[in-house]
């Protein structure tokens, strides 16, 4: 074809310029003039399946780019050639191959086969075709297509499309498809039972909206996959999930793939595909274990520093210094003063005196001083008694001879301060934890533990950690007893 032809004009081929060669272009007797031919010729060499048509006869009439690369054959060599016999196919197989493909000119709609086809250089391919008739305008069949690839390249794309339909059905793991806006736009079964909410609820909306903590986290990571692809390993995020029933916080280990189109000439991210597992229950017991061990350590070092001092007070000191890392940011150890009434001191069993004796009255013995960290405060000897108002913890907990835990809650920043202060604690107490000193059958005071609203409130191991430093702090307060005023 001219250049004047392609460009709309309406000059005619010249005497000396050949006609266009449609055999290579896999069509015989193309519909539609030369125009026609060449786009019907684009499009089934465009296509990414070997594609090859029959006419009623069983004589190939079309035969695509894909289909030479495949069996070797070029279109020259095919078009025009009586089914596959005698050159692509084996002889033996050759009546099967023919009976089976001109069968679905007769069956509706398209017919699914394999065979073994022979190459040009006389190999064997596998292939899998799908097979349908060709009508023609009075409804009779007059001829068939027949569109095949290689077995294990179908396989390839079915495994690929099976694995799709299985991560976003029957996957144990949270699958999440976020386009390239960062909102969901496909969640499966256990990813939308993790969020809290059905499958199509979270759809096209923003992750704010789904999560209350470690959005940012999330967000920054999606978007360094989208700039630069999935990171090398997964990543641990605490997740606050918002559901109905309030804030639910999950750790979920969370790996991302890219995902960017095959059409494409240049990569074209379309987003990224999420997976994550829910590891909380995991992460606790390591954290767990973490925190045993530190606190364990720290008991074994305060009780190697404590053997150390020769004043049995500042081995009390030494374990409370040791028991703050980690732990609190203030404590106190309160003695019974000597006049104190204590119950749990007499012998069990002994009634002969109902007459309550004087009120319990606490004197404070060491401290952490309450400008800011560093050793303990020792006040010495001759400290006056502490100002505790009735129901104080540390008073309930002499009292019971048991823990105590008490926390100004959600209040206020200025109502905080003012029930530490009631209390007599240092401004920043929004926690406590009072814990009993008791050696040889006898309460000896209390220690009292403060945290400040940076810390979680105090929980039930913190309490046995408490009551385990106690114990050690009140051995060594029945040692420095004998030298304490008023004690035999």
């Amino acid at each position: 074809m001219s250049a004047s032809r392609r460009s709309g004009t309406t000059d005619e081929l010249g005497p000396d310029e050949p006609e266009p060669d449609r055999s290579r272009t896999g069509c015989a007797d193309a519909p539609g003039g030369p125009d026609g031919s060449d786009l019907l010729a684009a499009l089934l060499d465009g296509m990414d399946a070997a594609l090859c048509a029959f006419d009623a006869h069983g004589v190939v009439t079309h035969w695509n780019r894909e289909a030479e690369r495949i069996l070797g054959w070029s279109a020259a060599e095919a078009v025009g050639r009586h089914g596959f016999a005698g050159w692509a196919v084996r002889s033996a197989d050759a009546e099967d191959v023919e009976r089976r493909l001109l069968a679905a000119m007769r069956a509706p709609g398209r017919q699914v086969h394999e065979f073994a086809l022979l190459t040009k250089d006389g190999g064997r391919v596998l292939v899998r075709t799908q097979s349908a008739a060709v009508r023609g305008p009075d409804g009779a069949p007059a001829g068939l297509y027949c569109a095949f690839s290689e077995v294990h390249a179908q396989i390839d794309l079915e495994r690929s499309i099976a694995l799709g339909e299985a991560l976003l059905q029957d996957a144990s793991w949270g699958v999440v498809l976020v386009d390239a806006d960062l909102r969901p736009a496909l969640v499966n079964a256990h990813a939308a039972d993790a969020l809290g909410t059905g499958r199509t609820a979270p759809l096209g909306r923003p992750l704010g909206e789904l999560l209350s903590q470690g959005v940012e986290e999330l967000e920054s990571a999606l978007t360094h996959v989208l700039a630069e692809g999935a990171p090398p390993v997964p990543a641990e995020i605490w997740i606050g999930v918002r559901t109905p029933e309030g804030e639910r916080r999950r750790c979920w280990r969370n790996g991302f793939v890219r995902l960017a189109s095959p059409l494409a000439e240049e990569p074209v991210p379309l987003g990224v595909a999420w997976l994550f597992v829910d590891v909380t229950e995991a992460k606790q017991g390591e954290q767990e274990t973490s925190l045993l061990r530190f606190r364990t350590n720290q008991l074994h070092r305060a009780a190697r520093a404590a053997a150390e001092c020769e004043d049995p007070l500042e081995a009390a000191t030494v374990h409370l210094d040791f028991a703050l890392a980690g732990f609190a940011d203030h404590a106190v150890i309160d003695c019974l003063a000597d006049d104190s009434n204590a119950p749990s001191d007499a012998p069990t069993g002994d009634t002969s005196d109902d007459t309550p004796g004087p009120p319990v009255r606490l004197v404070r013995v060491c401290a952490t001083p309450a400008a800011g960290p560093g050793p303990s405060l020792r006040t010495g000897r001759t400290a006056l008694p502490v100002r505790y108002g009735p129901g104080h913890p540390a008073l309930q907990c002499v009292e019971r001879n048991g823990s105590v835990r008490a926390t100004a809650g959600a209040a206020s920043a200025e109502q905080a301060r003012a029930w530490a202060a009631s209390r007599q604690w240092p401004a920043d107490t929004v926690h406590a934890l009072c814990a009993v000193l008791r050696s040889r059958g006898r309460t000896l005071g209390v220690v009292t533990f403060l945290r400040a609203p940076g810390r979680a409130p105090f929980e039930r191991p913190d309490t046995a950690h408490a009551e385990d430093v106690a114990a050690r702090i009140a051995t060594a307060l029945d040692l420095a007893a004998p030298t304490r005023a008023g004690r035999p």
